[in-house]
């Protein structure tokens, strides 16, 4: 499972989950492709908080290290560490907090979905050292 963070039809961000479509290969099972035209890396210290935000496109975030906390505005928070991948798309809404927690630098690969490279002209390639 994938997790997820979404905006409901209360306009409101929410926290739930996604099962992947898979395709079946010779010797192997992989997911389908979802359609992304780059890849971008964050660093983000350790006490790094974002404040209420909505995403800027529904995009996959997938943690090498360190931790994140986010926040939906009715309280509920969840932690996500290394390994773990969120499909973050309340790109409408309350938005979310985030705020870096523990002792390690977190460290996250960001893959936008396409209407992302539509919007800013330019495909997600640089280093974003925060």
């Amino acid at each position: 499972h994938v997790a997820r963070l979404y905006t409901g039809e209360d306009g409101q961000s929410h926290f739930g989950s996604l099962e992947l479509s898979y395709t079946e290969m010779v010797d192997s099972i992989v997911p389908k492709v979802a359609v992304a035209t780059g890849v971008e890396f964050r660093r983000s210290p350790d006490g790094t908080v974002f404040d209420w935000h909505c995403s800027p496109s529904r995009m996959y975030m997938v943690s090498l290290s360190g931790q994140m906390e986010f926040a939906t505005n009715e309280g509920e928070k969840r932690l996500f560490g290394p390994g773990d991948v969120i499909l973050v798309e309340d790109v409408t809404g309350g938005g979310h907090t985030t705020k870096c927690v523990g002792e390690w630098v977190r460290i996250t690969v960001v893959i936008p979905w396409e209407e992302y490279v539509r919007r800013i002209g330019r495909s997600p390639t640089h280093f974003c050292i925060m």
